[in-house]
């Protein structure tokens, strides 16, 4: 158990630093139009070249654009189509609050609470509450 809980909290720590780099694309708002279609433009490609690549029609990659700026593409057809342009095709899972070692503490603290709280009610009914309740909810919360 103790082993687990040391491999999580390298993986954690391994997760964070390769988060980190992408912090930072957060703050850049996407495309309107989507990336597709405004890489495409800006590289000045046209949509049959990209048809081609792909082995479909102009149509199909117009509706590519279409379904990626509706965030309804999949990300294998997003991968493909960047392909085509001369494009990767990077994503992460950003923790909204901080880090993901932010985000498990805190989930970790909220279980102890609902612990410590479970038992202190059903004490209170016994009539044997133990009081303290914030103190027993960190203790709670080192011990799992």
């Amino acid at each position: 158990m103790k082993h687990d809980a040391q491999f999580r909290k390298l993986r954690l720590r391994q997760l964070n630093r390769a988060l980190s780099v992408f912090a930072q694309a957060r703050q850049s708002p996407r495309p309107r139009s989507g990336w597709l279609s405004a890489i495409r433009e800006a590289q000045g490609i046209p949509l049959r070249q990209i048809a081609k690549t792909l082995a479909v029609t102009p149509q199909a990659v117009q509706r590519l654009q279409i379904s990626e700026a509706n965030e309804a593409i999949s990300l294998k057809r997003l991968r493909q189509a960047a392909e085509a342009m001369g494009c990767d095709l990077v994503y992460a899972l950003l923790p909204r609050n901080g880090q993901l070692t932010d985000a498990v503490e805190e989930r970790e603290r909220q279980r102890a609470a609902e612990r410590v709280l479970a038992a202190e009610h059903t004490m209170i009914l016994e009539d044997q509450g133990a009081g303290d309740v914030q103190k027993r909810i960190e203790e709670e919360q080192v011990l799992h």
